[in-house]
């Protein structure tokens, strides 16, 4: 980790136990420059029900350019192409996994962690959080609150029990998320929180095109977003 330049390497994030057959999941471990000089900050991005995500990939990209060291994974069962996620146990041990990665060589583990994802991803990094995972922050991006058009059950019980700064990025038309019910959510919940509302985008991040924005707009906004908060979270 001492090449002066940044770097993303594919590696594998061994399972505790077998899930589909596989043993271990595909993750992307984006390296800075000089790393591990410097503030020591690292960013996890977890993927939702998509193999190829180009937001995640995005965000990876320009935080390890801004000297972040980033690792994005996808779940066991996006890895054997199910449409059926992993129960909720088995997402959790692989979300704690992919953490166990950037602990390895203590002498480049990260000072600062924030972890975070995308839809069902951002799902499982909240209850990982709400365990009392010791983290920095905790960003999420397309929070799935209730199911698709239906506020009658919200998934909410986590939120009340994080600890860590959470940032919340969501989509005015994001089926997923009723904005009105979040905000409701968010004054009940102990953390502090932030809540920052992409104009016309749905819960994957997509805008339609007459809506005058392309997918380069959003992914730039909620990078900009997403880097302000660590920083400030920081005191930076």
């Amino acid at each position: 980790m001492d090449e002066a330049t940044s770097r993303f390497e594919q590696i594998e994030i061994p399972l505790p136990e077998p899930v589909h057959e596989q043993n271990a999941v595909t993750g992307v471990l984006g390296v800075p420059e000089w790393w591990p000089t410097g503030s020591r900050v690292s960013v996890v991005l977890a993927h939702g029900r998509e193999a190829e995500d180009p937001l995640l990939e995005s965000l990876q990209e320009a935080l390890t350019e801004r000297k972040i060291l980033t690792l994005r994974f996808r779940f066991p069962f996006v890895e054997a192409k199910k449409s059926r996620p992993d129960p909720m146990p088995v997402l959790q041990r692989t979300f704690r996994a992919a953490l166990g990665v950037l602990g390895r060589d203590p002498t480049a583990a990260p000072a600062h962690l924030f972890v975070g994802g995308k839809n069902l991803g951002a799902q499982v990094a909240a209850q990982a959080a709400a365990a009392r995972l010791r983290v920095d922050g905790v960003y999420l991006l397309g929070y799935p609150l209730h199911k698709r058009g239906s506020t009658a059950e919200l998934r909410d019980d986590s939120l009340y029990r994080v600890i860590s700064p959470v940032l919340f990025v969501q989509g005015t038309r994001d089926r997923h998320c009723d904005l009105d019910a979040l905000r409701r959510v968010l004054l009940r919940v102990g953390a502090v929180s932030k809540l920052h509302v992409v104009e016309e985008a749905d819960h994957a991040f997509k805008v339609a095109k007459k809506s005058g924005r392309v997918a380069e707009d959003v992914h730039a906004e909620v990078l900009t977003t997403l880097h302000e908060w660590i920083l400030k979270v920081l005191g930076e």
